[in-house]
């Protein structure tokens, strides 16, 4: 055993402890934060506007701080953005994470001196802990990647803006530099195609332990490698063991990367934002990720049923329920008070307190009151590959509503199979009684005979790449839409459709 990975196993036990701490003190963890971030930003503008000084519980926050989302908080960040202290935090923030928004264009998230330091730790915790649990530590004396955006920044009065990613390549430990892939001038490299194959020659000849990134993009380095070598990822990379993920659904690609790797490796979720790192997986035997409660992050939720028919009864950590569906709104170090985040999740345990990301609230699909969320699609998706042995690459889905032919509506599923497949009923069949099972309205539609059973289109290999291409968002920390109320994907989608 390295000294490093000596180190690795000892500090990893010490961070344990700390964590167990807060665990085992959850709703009292949680009401110490919310007042500390209430006293702190009491006199900031924010602060003033809405009465921080009088708020002692969660029942007066609810009473004068609305929810908002970016769009309804934006008048504060443009303050922020031009350059004034003390708005919605005190003094400016280290950094604006810039994202684009689908109704407010750019958004610029801010990060302050506190919240970054979380994500660090949480980004670093999250490796810990799986070294505490599985006393593995090998791997960090191997090359360790993560496809990422750019790190490089602008500055814009005084406060540097870059990609989430990007931000956080700057804070990767010293002890990790000689350990880190790709290179600072690949990772710099803004053409998505292009980097990657950069990317395959640095790092095709490494010993290759950890690699990290959003799974639709990781897919696309391995076929990249399997197609220059002609090896399984697991042949060429002997010690790969851990693959870290965020940002979408592991189980639709599960199939695809063991083929891919050849073998199967230990897997780390993750549920990172630019607002804030929420949660890890931490057992490679549980379901679920812990949500960190201890993050300089206050949370409260929503039922979603409740929130899409414009009821906003916010509830805290004390009073969440297992296996339902809330909006997450967060108040946190970095300024963003009772925000929508606009994720979906799903408590699958209450000690601790675990969830799974099931979906955004902006993106469902209920055109005739199904109430259709990601978590459903993607969990009869699994069904149907795990029943068949198929393949997906990637998919969405969007409703039909006026169909040829006086046809009844239907739910339209756009597939790309990584190989294409002659008869599809089986398949469809099984998606289609996965779903009704697991949402009642669905069911009650299909049996009304208001909506005729779900249609697959065919989708060309590499057709999502393509559409993502061709709206700018090959690569880095971009996923497909799973799913969606209209057919704006959909409708881009049919170029690439199989006749």
């Amino acid at each position: 055993m390295s000294i490093k990975s000596l180190a690795a196993k000892i500090f990893a036990k010490i961070i344990a402890r700390k964590t167990e701490q807060w665990v085992n003190d959850p709703v009292n963890t949680q009401e110490k934060l919310f007042q500390e971030l209430i006293s702190t930003a009491k006199n900031t503008k924010f602060g003033v506007d809405h009465d921080f000084e009088k708020i002692k519980s969660h029942a007066d926050f609810v009473g004068k701080v609305a929810i908002r989302d970016y769009e309804e908080l934006k008048s504060y960040v443009d303050q922020v953005v031009a350059g004034n202290e003390d708005v919605l935090w005190p003094g400016k923030p280290e950094y604006f994470a810039k994202t684009s928004g689908t109704t407010s264009g750019v958004k610029y998230i801010p990060i302050t001196k506190e919240s970054i330091k979380y994500q660090v730790e949480a980004s670093r915790n999250a490796i810990l802990n799986y070294i505490h649990e599985t006393g593995n530590a090998g791997f960090v004396d191997g090359k360790m990647i993560f496809l990422q955006g750019s790190p490089e920044m602008s500055e814009k009065n005084g406060i540097k803006i870059g990609r989430l990613s990007g931000i956080s390549a700057h804070y990767v430990p010293n002890y990790l530099q000689k350990n880190r892939l790709p290179s600072w001038e690949a990772n710099c490299i803004e053409d998505w195609e292009t980097k990657v194959n950069v990317i395959v020659d640095e790092t095709i000849n490494e010993n290759m332990t950890v690699i990290a990134g959003i799974p639709s993009w990781v897919q696309m380095y391995f076929e990249k490698l399997n197609t220059k070598k002609g090896k399984k990822v697991g042949e060429l990379f002997k010690n790969f063991q851990l693959f870290i993920y965020g940002g979408v659904n592991y189980e639709p690609y599960r199939a695809k990367f063991e083929e891919l790797i050849g073998r199967s490796v230990d897997s780390i979720e993750l549920f990172p934002a630019s607002e804030g790192f929420f949660a890890y997986q931490n057992s490679q035997v549980d379901k679920g990720m812990l949500l960190l409660l201890n993050s300089g992050i206050f949370y409260e939720f929503v039922k979603v049923n409740d929130f899409l028919e414009g009821k906003k009864n916010r509830i805290t950590i004390k009073d969440v329920e297992l296996n339902v569906d809330y909006a997450m709104i967060i108040s946190t170090n970095a300024g963003l008070w009772a925000y929508n985040l606009g994720d979906t999740i799903r408590f699958v345990s209450l000690t601790p307190f675990k969830v799974i990301v099931s979906g955004r609230i902006k993106h469902f699909i209920s055109a005739f009151g199904e109430h259709v969320i990601a978590k459903e699609v993607e969990e009869a998706m699994q069904v149907a590959i795990a029943a068949t042995g198929l393949k997906v690459n990637e998919f969405t889905v969007a409703p039909q509503i006026t169909p040829i032919e006086q046809e009844l509506p239907y739910h339209e599923w756009l597939v790309e199979f990584e190989e294409i497949p002659e008869d599809l009923t089986k398949f469809i069949a099984l998606i289609d009684t996965s779903l009704q099972h697991q949402n009642s309205y669905y069911f009650d539609l299909i049996d009304g005979k208001i909506l005729q059973t779900l249609k697959i289109t065919k989708i060309k290999k590499g057709g999502f790449q393509a559409y993502m291409k061709s709206i700018g968002k090959l690569g880095g920390q971009n996923k497909v839409q799973r799913l969606g109320n209209d057919r704006k994907v959909a409708d881009a989608l049919r170029k690439f459709q199989i006749p």
